[in-house]
């Protein structure tokens, strides 16, 4: 239960004072229905207004604050904007301007009555104007403006102003927190109290000490999650599983494994010998060949007598990890079956009778695979594709699924820096695939203009009419799947316009056998191009398809470009990857495409993007799942996890965990910052 002292922030946001249902909307779409949210909504900048007694063109682009007389009203035809013209006392004149809602801005600003405004003045040719004021006021009033003032992420129909008013709200709600920081560490940082902290850090922009302060608890709080995990996972016992090999030994392999991969697997091996559920987190490049470990530890377990479980984030990506499973375990007594949201009736309930007979060995699919009408028989070993879309309480559902915890091997193919590997998984052991099985070619990359697009159709024609197959993503427009789908289904027709029936479409709002059947004919070669939506982003495996165009290129982060092309390079062939880029590219926009160009090691490009500070892109763009870091930023992580681990330790090994004195203020911490499935566990536990 969350502690009470807590339940203020956690109320829904329409509890402040003047948030009705159209105030809330922008809100929401920027993740902020609680009061909470707004605390965490920390401010991005500040501006400084500067109070003038004359208006002057030499403070056009900049914030002022300045007493001015309304002189008349103009009113443009139709839809145009609503002008009001306005005085300051020496007779220099200024327009205030307002798209809509003339009526409003009549009333804030009567004629003839003297108005202090506040906001950017600009140079509309040689007149001065003001559009939409920050601050309409009476003059008397003028203590109300801040001379610096914080600025906030805004959505459209929500105004910064009325952010700092909701900000100043929810501070009103802020309790104090007993300390859950060991004190010597609080000192020597400089440190205070919660409560001061989260004030300092919305109203004062010179307040490092107090931002810092909130990512550690942030950090902190992470790391003792992870830790009360891991040590609940300790003292369960699990279920010793030792193979025979006659499984394994009968596995026709295309090629020996190599040495990262044969020591994953001993890694693995050994810690399913033991009583202790395993919790093992596999990290390897694209191509490494993760998947091949993941299938001799669920052949392990299969040769134990007990059944496996392989989760993937897709449905895309479980039908091709079926497919492969089917295809490597032909002519073996293995049973392997699929289970996602789209299988229905008979053959459901043929899959759910299967898994609680035993029939079934090794069940694939999505999230389906842990609901609640899904009962194993003996339920031994869980692997979980792409670790970082799921969350802990979704991998405690899976666990909940057998009657002794299960083995649990996660893994992903985004390469994650070291330094923050122990942020995202510290709860794990880790083995990492640093080599490339054999016959892996390096893709061969080349950053061209967009202008140049006639000339990559052009090369694109040529290499499909030497029998070859190509990809070609379209650009992320913003954060809408109908934005990037309109750009896909746009180039996939200009495409068949020129190379006809040749060119397939897929994207993440089309149905699942309209997906399967364009994937398949890609997959079969009926298709020579893929047009599609980072859709194909995860696992896609084509190893005929040797070219990947990316429009767009600058406006994906680093990790997502290094996926998108690792779909191609999957077979012996030369492959090679187009970035188009825009025209104006940011310095860091330029960066990473150079580094893109320079080298396909993907555990390099994510020590550069830590280093590059590209927005937040460190572990790819769209996410879900794991509880995200909203107060700490990349570079706060990798200076403070060292700091909070040791700290999260000594709380638990010295301090009686959760039930000493600073282990029940962590508590209401873990609650603050939503890693309360930990606590839940311990309580299981």
């Amino acid at each position: 239960m969350r502690p009470d002292i807590l339940n203020p922030l956690f109320a829904e946001v329409e509890v402040l004072k003047g948030i009705g249902p159209q105030l809330a909307k922008p809100l929401k779409r920027l993740g902020l229905e609680r009061i909470v949210d707004i605390l965490f909504h920390l401010p991005v900048s500040w501006v400084e207004r500067k109070r003038v007694e004359l208006l002057d063109q030499q403070d056009a682009g900049r914030i002022v604050s300045v007493v001015v007389t309304p002189v008349d009203y103009r009113q443009s035809g139709g839809r145009g904007p609503f002008r009001v013209r306005a005085a300051d006392k020496a007779g220099n004149s200024m327009t205030l301007t307002y798209f809509h809602n003339p009526g409003w801005a009549k009333k804030q600003l009567p004629l003839g009555a003297p108005k202090l405004v506040s906001g950017r003045l600009d140079l509309y040719g040689q007149e001065l104007q003001m559009v939409h004021p920050d601050h309409v006021l009476a003059p008397e009033e003028a203590g109300e403006i801040p001379e610096v003032e914080p600025v906030y992420s805004l959505s459209e129909g929500l105004t910064n102003n009325r952010m700092g008013q909701l900000a100043g709200q929810a501070l009103a709600r802020v309790p104090e927190l007993a300390e859950w920081i060991e004190p010597s560490l609080a000192g020597r940082r400089g440190w205070q109290s919660w409560r001061a902290s989260i004030h300092q850090a919305h109203r004062d922009r010179f307040a490092d000490a107090a931002r810092e302060r909130l990512a550690y608890d942030e950090v902190f709080a992470n790391q003792l999650a992870l830790m009360l995990v891991r040590a609940s996972s300790r003292k369960r016992r699990g279920l010793p599983l030792k193979g025979d090999g006659r499984l394994r030994d009968a596995l026709k392999l295309p090629y020996a494994p190599t040495g990262a991969q044969a020591r994953a697997s001993r890694e693995i091996e050994g810690d399913m010998q033991q009583d202790v559920p395993m919790l093992r987190l596999l990290q390897g490049d694209v191509g490494s060949g993760k998947t091949l470990v993941a299938l001799m530890a669920l052949l392990t377990a299969v040769e134990a007598g007990v059944q496996g479980a392989l989760l993937a984030p897709t449905e895309i990506l479980a039908r091709q990890h079926y497919e492969t499973l089917s295809r490597q375990l032909l002519g073996l007594s293995v049973n392997v079956a699929i289970l996602t949201g789209r299988e229905k009736g008979r053959a459901r309930e043929a899959t759910l009778m299967g898994l609680s007979d035993g029939s079934i060995d090794i069940l694939v699919g999505t999230h389906a695979i842990f609901q609640q009408a899904v009962a194993y028989k003996r339920l031994g070993l869980a692997v979980v594709d792409e670790q970082h879309r799921f969350g802990v309480a979704q991998r405690m559902m899976l666990a909940q699924k057998a009657e002794r915890p299960p083995h649990l091997l996660v893994m992903t193919a985004t390469p994650i820096p070291r330094t923050l590997t122990l942020a995202q998984y510290g709860e794990m052991d880790v083995s990492r695939l640093d080599e490339m099985p054999p016959g892996r070619q390096p893709v061969e990359t080349r950053v061209l203009a967009a202008e140049r697009l006639p000339e990559v159709v052009d090369a694109l024609g040529r290499h499909i009419g030497g029998g070859g197959q190509a990809y070609w993503v379209c650009p992320l427009v913003e954060e809408s799947e109908l934005s990037d789908q309109a750009a896909a289904e746009e180039r996939a027709q200009l495409l068949r316009l020129r190379f006809g029936d040749k060119v397939g479409l897929v994207h993440g709002r089309m149905k699942g056998p309209e997906k399967d059947e364009v994937m398949a004919a890609f997959q079969s070669g009926a298709l020579s191009v893929l047009v599609a939506t980072t859709v194909i982003e995860v696992g896609v495996d084509v190893p005929e398809a040797t070219l990947m165009i990316i429009e767009g290129a600058d406006r994906f982060g680093l990790a997502q470009l290094h996926q998108l092309r690792g779909r191609v390079g999957r077979g012996e062939g030369r492959s090679v990857c187009l970035l188009l880029r825009g025209n104006t590219l940011s310095e860091t926009a330029r960066a990473r495409l150079a580094l893109m160009r320079e080298t396909n090691d993907g555990f390099r490009i994510a020590e550069e993007d830590l280093r590059l500070r590209g927005a937040g892109e460190i572990l790819g763009t769209r996410q879900s799942g794991e509880a995200q870091f909203r107060l700490a930023s990349p570079e706060q992580i990798s200076e403070l996890i060292q700091f909070a681990t040791d700290d999260a330790r000594l709380l638990v090994d010295r301090d009686g965990g959760l039930e000493g004195p600073r282990g029940k203020a962590a508590r209401t911490l873990l609650y603050l910052m939503e890693r309360d499935a930990a606590v839940a566990l311990l309580r299981s536990g």
